[in-house]
Protein backbone atom coordinates (compact mmCIF):
# COMPACT_ATOMS: atom_id res chain seq x y z
CA UNK A 1 0.00 0.00 0.00
CA UNK A 2 1.19 3.37 -0.62
CA UNK A 3 0.43 5.49 1.98
CA UNK A 4 0.90 9.51 2.32
CA UNK A 5 1.48 9.94 5.87
CA UNK A 6 1.79 12.95 8.27
CA UNK A 7 3.61 12.93 11.64
CA UNK A 8 3.65 14.83 15.16
CA UNK A 9 6.64 14.90 17.08
CA UNK A 10 6.93 15.80 20.60
CA UNK A 11 9.69 15.53 23.38
CA UNK A 12 7.58 12.86 25.75
CA UNK A 13 6.94 9.39 26.35
CA UNK A 14 3.79 8.97 24.97
CA UNK A 15 3.93 7.41 21.06
CA UNK A 16 3.75 9.47 18.20
CA UNK A 17 0.72 10.29 16.44
CA UNK A 18 0.82 9.71 12.63
CA UNK A 19 -1.97 9.13 10.00
CA UNK A 20 -2.02 7.25 6.83
CA UNK A 21 -4.33 7.57 3.97
CA UNK A 22 -5.63 4.81 1.31
CA UNK A 23 -7.78 5.42 -1.24
CA UNK A 24 -10.57 7.38 0.60
CA UNK A 25 -10.20 6.65 4.15
CA UNK A 26 -7.29 8.34 6.53
CA UNK A 27 -6.20 5.71 9.57
CA UNK A 28 -5.25 6.92 13.04
CA UNK A 29 -2.03 5.49 14.15
CA UNK A 30 0.22 6.12 16.90
CA UNK A 31 3.88 5.30 15.71
CA UNK A 32 3.46 1.71 14.74
CA UNK A 33 1.30 -0.12 12.07
CA UNK A 34 -1.82 -1.01 14.53
CA UNK A 35 -4.85 1.27 12.88
CA UNK A 36 -6.30 3.46 16.26
CA UNK A 37 -9.07 4.85 14.47
CA UNK A 38 -10.20 6.08 10.85
CA UNK A 39 -12.36 8.64 8.89
CA UNK A 40 -13.79 8.49 5.58
CA UNK A 41 -12.23 12.04 4.05
CA UNK A 42 -15.78 12.31 1.55
CA UNK A 43 -17.54 11.69 5.05
CA UNK A 44 -15.50 12.95 8.12
CA UNK A 45 -18.66 12.24 10.25
CA UNK A 46 -19.47 8.76 9.45
CA UNK A 47 -18.66 6.03 11.20
CA UNK A 48 -16.22 3.81 8.69
CA UNK A 49 -14.57 0.95 10.51
CA UNK A 50 -17.30 -1.81 11.77
CA UNK A 51 -16.79 -2.20 15.45
CA UNK A 52 -16.89 1.82 15.92
CA UNK A 53 -19.96 1.18 14.34
CA UNK A 54 -21.14 -1.75 16.68
CA UNK A 55 -20.01 0.57 19.64
CA UNK A 56 -23.18 2.65 18.77
CA UNK A 57 -25.63 -0.41 19.98
CA UNK A 58 -26.37 1.06 22.85
CA UNK A 59 -29.00 2.91 20.67
CA UNK A 60 -30.75 -0.27 20.71
CA UNK A 61 -32.06 0.32 24.07
CA UNK A 62 -32.88 3.82 24.30
CA UNK A 63 -35.55 5.94 23.13
CA UNK A 64 -34.60 7.12 19.71
CA UNK A 65 -37.01 10.22 20.58
CA UNK A 66 -34.79 11.03 23.44
CA UNK A 67 -31.12 10.33 22.00
CA UNK A 68 -30.31 13.73 22.06
CA UNK A 69 -31.45 14.96 25.46
CA UNK A 70 -28.79 12.24 26.37
CA UNK A 71 -25.03 12.79 27.37
CA UNK A 72 -22.24 10.18 25.96
CA UNK A 73 -18.79 9.67 27.23
CA UNK A 74 -15.95 8.50 25.52
CA UNK A 75 -12.48 7.10 26.96
CA UNK A 76 -10.02 7.13 24.75
CA UNK A 77 -10.42 9.44 22.20
CA UNK A 78 -9.34 7.23 18.93
CA UNK A 79 -9.62 9.44 15.75
CA UNK A 80 -12.79 10.86 17.13
CA UNK A 81 -15.52 8.67 15.01
CA UNK A 82 -17.77 8.30 17.95
CA UNK A 83 -17.20 11.70 19.39
CA UNK A 84 -18.01 13.22 16.25
CA UNK A 85 -21.08 11.15 15.34
CA UNK A 86 -22.44 11.65 18.89
CA UNK A 87 -22.16 15.54 19.00
CA UNK A 88 -22.61 15.92 15.00
CA UNK A 89 -25.51 12.87 13.86
CA UNK A 90 -26.89 12.20 17.10
CA UNK A 91 -26.38 16.23 18.30
CA UNK A 92 -25.84 14.70 22.10
CA UNK A 93 -24.43 16.70 24.71
CA UNK A 94 -20.40 14.88 24.21
CA UNK A 95 -17.69 14.29 26.77
CA UNK A 96 -14.46 12.83 25.85
CA UNK A 97 -11.57 11.70 27.67
CA UNK A 98 -7.83 11.59 26.28
CA UNK A 99 -4.79 11.26 27.89
CA UNK A 100 -2.55 11.83 24.87
CA UNK A 101 -2.76 15.94 24.06
CA UNK A 102 -1.14 14.81 20.45
CA UNK A 103 -4.07 12.76 19.88
CA UNK A 104 -6.29 15.78 20.29
CA UNK A 105 -4.12 17.75 18.27
CA UNK A 106 -4.03 15.38 15.70
CA UNK A 107 -8.09 14.63 15.52
CA UNK A 108 -8.35 18.42 15.53
CA UNK A 109 -6.16 18.79 12.38
CA UNK A 110 -6.44 15.91 10.46
CA UNK A 111 -9.87 14.19 11.48
CA UNK A 112 -11.85 17.12 11.94
CA UNK A 113 -13.07 17.07 15.38
CA UNK A 114 -14.91 19.91 15.63
CA UNK A 115 -13.58 22.83 18.60
CA UNK A 116 -15.24 22.34 22.02
CA UNK A 117 -19.03 24.39 22.21
CA UNK A 118 -22.09 24.13 24.53
CA UNK A 119 -22.69 20.31 23.94
CA UNK A 120 -18.65 19.25 23.33
CA UNK A 121 -16.17 18.76 25.67
CA UNK A 122 -12.78 17.37 25.28
CA UNK A 123 -10.88 16.53 28.50
CA UNK A 124 -7.24 15.77 28.83
CA UNK A 125 -7.30 13.39 31.15
CA UNK A 126 -6.63 9.63 32.71
CA UNK A 127 -9.83 7.77 32.04
CA UNK A 128 -8.72 5.55 35.25
CA UNK A 129 -9.05 8.49 37.42
CA UNK A 130 -12.39 10.37 35.63
CA UNK A 131 -14.26 6.96 35.83
CA UNK A 132 -13.45 6.92 39.82
CA UNK A 133 -14.01 10.48 40.23
CA UNK A 134 -17.61 11.59 41.65
CA UNK A 135 -17.96 14.34 38.57
CA UNK A 136 -19.57 12.63 36.26
CA UNK A 137 -21.38 9.71 38.94
CA UNK A 138 -24.69 8.89 37.50
CA UNK A 139 -24.70 11.60 34.45
CA UNK A 140 -23.62 9.28 31.21
CA UNK A 141 -26.30 7.75 29.31
CA UNK A 142 -23.75 6.33 27.17
CA UNK A 143 -19.90 5.80 27.81
CA UNK A 144 -18.43 4.10 25.23
CA UNK A 145 -14.76 2.51 26.44
CA UNK A 146 -12.03 2.09 23.38
CA UNK A 147 -8.27 1.96 25.33
CA UNK A 148 -5.39 0.40 23.50
CA UNK A 149 -1.88 1.69 24.07
CA UNK A 150 0.06 1.87 20.30
CA UNK A 151 0.88 -1.98 20.35
CA UNK A 152 -2.69 -2.78 20.41
CA UNK A 153 -2.20 -5.83 22.72
CA UNK A 154 -4.79 -5.76 25.39
CA UNK A 155 -7.06 -2.83 27.06
CA UNK A 156 -5.10 -0.72 29.20
CA UNK A 157 -7.27 -0.22 31.50
CA UNK A 158 -8.94 -3.80 32.36
CA UNK A 159 -10.25 -4.46 36.06
CA UNK A 160 -13.24 -5.26 38.00
CA UNK A 161 -12.61 -2.25 40.08
CA UNK A 162 -12.35 -0.10 36.84
CA UNK A 163 -15.56 -1.68 35.29
CA UNK A 164 -17.65 -0.67 38.43
CA UNK A 165 -16.05 3.10 38.63
CA UNK A 166 -17.50 2.36 34.58
CA UNK A 167 -20.96 1.08 36.20
CA UNK A 168 -21.05 3.82 38.77
CA UNK A 169 -21.00 6.85 35.85
CA UNK A 170 -23.86 5.61 34.44
CA UNK A 171 -27.53 6.73 34.34
CA UNK A 172 -30.10 4.30 35.86
CA UNK A 173 -30.56 3.34 32.20
CA UNK A 174 -27.19 4.25 31.09
CA UNK A 175 -25.03 1.85 28.82
CA UNK A 176 -21.36 1.06 28.55
CA UNK A 177 -19.61 -0.54 25.28
CA UNK A 178 -15.93 -2.01 25.06
CA UNK A 179 -14.18 -2.72 22.73
CA UNK A 180 -12.04 -5.61 23.63
CA UNK A 181 -9.09 -6.56 21.01
CA UNK A 182 -5.60 -8.12 21.78
CA UNK A 183 -2.93 -10.12 20.74
CA UNK A 184 -3.16 -12.07 23.94
CA UNK A 185 -6.30 -14.35 24.52
CA UNK A 186 -7.49 -11.95 27.06
CA UNK A 187 -11.21 -11.74 25.84
CA UNK A 188 -12.90 -14.33 28.42
CA UNK A 189 -11.39 -12.84 30.97
CA UNK A 190 -12.42 -9.37 30.08
CA UNK A 191 -15.80 -10.62 29.79
CA UNK A 192 -15.73 -12.06 33.24
CA UNK A 193 -14.51 -8.77 34.83
CA UNK A 194 -17.59 -7.07 33.05
CA UNK A 195 -19.95 -9.61 34.26
CA UNK A 196 -18.30 -9.32 37.76
CA UNK A 197 -19.23 -5.84 37.99
CA UNK A 198 -22.82 -5.27 36.46
CA UNK A 199 -24.06 -8.91 36.47
CA UNK A 200 -24.37 -11.38 33.78
CA UNK A 201 -28.19 -10.42 32.94
CA UNK A 202 -26.79 -6.85 31.86
CA UNK A 203 -24.08 -7.91 29.69
CA UNK A 204 -24.38 -8.84 25.65
CA UNK A 205 -21.64 -9.69 23.59
CA UNK A 206 -21.06 -9.19 19.82
CA UNK A 207 -19.39 -11.75 17.63
CA UNK A 208 -15.78 -10.89 16.94
CA UNK A 209 -15.27 -8.79 13.40
CA UNK A 210 -12.89 -10.43 10.95
CA UNK A 211 -10.13 -7.73 12.39
CA UNK A 212 -10.47 -9.36 15.81
CA UNK A 213 -12.67 -6.73 17.29
CA UNK A 214 -15.61 -7.74 20.23
CA UNK A 215 -17.54 -5.56 21.39
CA UNK A 216 -19.29 -5.93 24.40
CA UNK A 217 -22.46 -3.82 26.20
CA UNK A 218 -23.36 -3.41 29.51
CA UNK A 219 -26.56 -2.10 30.75
CA UNK A 220 -27.07 -0.16 34.53
CA UNK A 221 -29.82 -1.73 34.89
CA UNK A 222 -31.16 -4.96 33.08
CA UNK A 223 -33.13 -4.74 29.68
CA UNK A 224 -34.60 -8.06 27.94
CA UNK A 225 -36.29 -6.31 25.19
CA UNK A 226 -38.18 -9.36 22.69
CA UNK A 227 -36.59 -9.91 18.90
CA UNK A 228 -39.32 -8.05 17.57
CA UNK A 229 -38.58 -4.59 19.71
CA UNK A 230 -34.81 -5.08 18.99
CA UNK A 231 -35.54 -5.49 14.97
CA UNK A 232 -38.03 -2.49 15.39
CA UNK A 233 -35.53 -0.38 16.98
CA UNK A 234 -32.23 -1.68 14.57
CA UNK A 235 -34.13 -0.48 11.76
CA UNK A 236 -35.06 2.75 13.24
CA UNK A 237 -31.37 3.47 13.77
CA UNK A 238 -30.54 2.42 10.16
CA UNK A 239 -33.25 4.56 9.01
CA UNK A 240 -32.79 7.98 10.92
CA UNK A 241 -28.88 7.18 11.63
CA UNK A 242 -27.24 5.03 8.60
CA UNK A 243 -25.98 2.76 11.10
CA UNK A 244 -26.57 -0.94 10.08
CA UNK A 245 -28.03 -1.95 13.00
CA UNK A 246 -30.40 -4.91 11.89
CA UNK A 247 -27.02 -6.64 11.02
CA UNK A 248 -25.75 -6.55 14.42
CA UNK A 249 -28.86 -8.36 15.89
CA UNK A 250 -27.69 -11.61 13.83
CA UNK A 251 -23.92 -11.25 16.02
CA UNK A 252 -25.64 -9.70 19.07
CA UNK A 253 -26.73 -11.97 21.45
CA UNK A 254 -27.24 -11.58 25.97
CA UNK A 255 -24.68 -13.23 27.74
CA UNK A 256 -27.60 -15.31 29.93
CA UNK A 257 -29.59 -16.72 26.72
Amino acid sequence: MAHKSASAQRPSPLPEVNFSDYGDIRYLHLGTEWVQGSMLLDAPYDIELEYVQRMMAWLLFTEPAGVAKRHSMQLGLGAASLTKFCRKKLRMKTTAIELNPQVVAACRLWFKLPADDTLLSVVLGDAAEVAAHTHWRGAIDALQVDLYDHEAAAPVLDSEAFYADCRSLLTEDGCMTVNLFGRSSSYSKSLDKIAAAFGEASVWAFKPTREGNTVVLALRTPQRPTRTELAERAQTIQTRWGLPAPKWLRVFKPMQS
